[in-house]
């Protein structure tokens, strides 16, 4: 906080009491405050605590104080994620959507100052109720911008860190079975195969799409990013290296970033035979390009996006009946099977996760079989037979 100097009282026709003083601010200025009040020591009071919560002076976009609006520390906020420029296009959009669609309309006429933990914490309680992801994202973007403004000293502390903390309701992770896999593969691979349909027919990437996923428990967009070169059928087993990932930025192409979601997820994988077979057919489609060339791609040789791959594969599942898959269900199944083979860590591992607890949370169908070798076991409490007795 700046500094000040002797008060001026004076005392109006009313009889009220004005308390002045030059005060100067954290940026060096000296400025005029006052307050009013019925007695000198009243207007004293009312100035000093004006004063007190003065905080940082604004001095303009970048500069934030307790009187900032809440809009301006958006704005802020926004303009130092891109300064930092160390999270991905994909998470930064993802932020300003959060920040815009479901923190704005509740504090968008605030100032900092006015905003406390109790209105952040009925806020949050309130989006709960709609859903904890709404919450969760919520307070991500909130507590984000207001750490902002609490190193910017323009408030004393994040009220987001009092509020209480969000129950995540029980869930349960369903993986694929054999049979469920099965019948996707055949209602990809029939679709838009009948006689006499117009319209381009099916160029059978989904259905390679589906096996890559299958045997590498890659993200969608690291499936898509998969180049030529990444590619290793010479080997046994045949391997993929997981390097990249599609991004499609707002209003702008979709480009290959050349780098995974995480550090954990740049990872070589040797990848089962059927997954192999479909990438040698791919590798012939793409024989005589460069080895930077995607192993997925349009018809005008660029990125697929992951929301159109999205959007076939649910009208595909839709139309045969099968609802409620996604490309993660992939990672989910593949995150399972390899549970009850060898156990959480190698899962974690095939997943690029830096902690089993993750896949086990997030990935990892519970197994509510109970080893059969406790029937052995217990068979020593089994009630003695009368001869047992002699």
């Amino acid at each position: 906080m700046g500094t000040f100097g002797e008060i001026d009282f004076r005392t109006n026709p009313g009889g009220r009491v004005r308390a002045r003083v030059r005060f100067r601010d954290d940026d060096g200025q000296l400025r005029s405050v006052e307050a009013t009040g019925p007695t000198h020591k009243a207007a004293e009071r009312q100035l000093k605590a004006k004063l007190a919560g003065r905080g940082t002076y604004s001095a303009g976009m970048g500069e934030l104080s307790a009187d900032t609006p809440f809009p301006t520390l958006v704005e802020v906020w926004l303009e130092d994620l891109d300064l930092e420029d160390r999270i991905a296009v994909s998470t930064r959009e993802l932020y300003e959507r959060d920040m815009r669609t479901l923190v704005m309309p509740a504090f968008e006429h605030f100032t900092l100052r006015e905003i406390s933990i109790s209105k952040i914490d009925r806020f949050l309680k309130g989006q709960a109720k709609v859903s904890y992801s709404r919450a969760k994202h919520a307070k991500v973007v909130l507590n984000l911008a207001l750490g902002l403004a609490l190193r910017y000293e323009a408030i004393a502390r994040n009220p987001v860190l009092g509020t209480a903390r969000l129950r995540r309701p029980p869930s349960k992770v369903m993986a694929l079975t054999i049979t469920q896999v099965e019948a996707i593969r055949h209602a990809v691979g029939t679709w838009r195969r009948g006689e006499g349909l117009s319209g381009p027919k099916p160029d059978g990437q989904l259905e390679a799409i589906i096996e890559v996923m299958l045997g590498t428990s890659a993200r969608i967009g690291e499936v898509l990013a998969i180049r030529k070169c990444d590619v290793d059928v010479t080997c046994m087993p045949a391997t993929v290296r997981i390097s990249g990932t599609v991004i499609s930025p707002k209003g702008k192409p979709t480009f290959r970033q050349d780098h995974p979601k995480t550090s954990a997820s740049r990872r070589t994988i040797s990848v089962p035979t059927f997954t192999a077979e479909v990438l040698r057919q791919r590798l012939v489609a793409v024989s005589r390009e460069e080895p930077e060339h995607l192993v997925f791609f349009s018809r005008n040789h660029t990125p697929l996006t992951t929301n159109n791959v999205r959007r076939r594969l649910r009208a595909i599942l839709d139309e045969a009946g099968i609802g409620g898959v996604t490309p993660h269900s992939f990672r989910r199944t593949v995150a399972t099977v390899l549970d009850r083979a060898g156990g959480a860590e190698l899962a974690a591992e095939m997943l690029g996760h830096t902690s089993s607890d993750i896949t086990r949370q997030h990935y990892i169908e519970p197994d509510e079989i109970v080893n059969p070798v406790t029937a052995e076991i217990l068979q020593s409490l089994a009630p003695l037979k009368p001869e047992d007795n002699h």
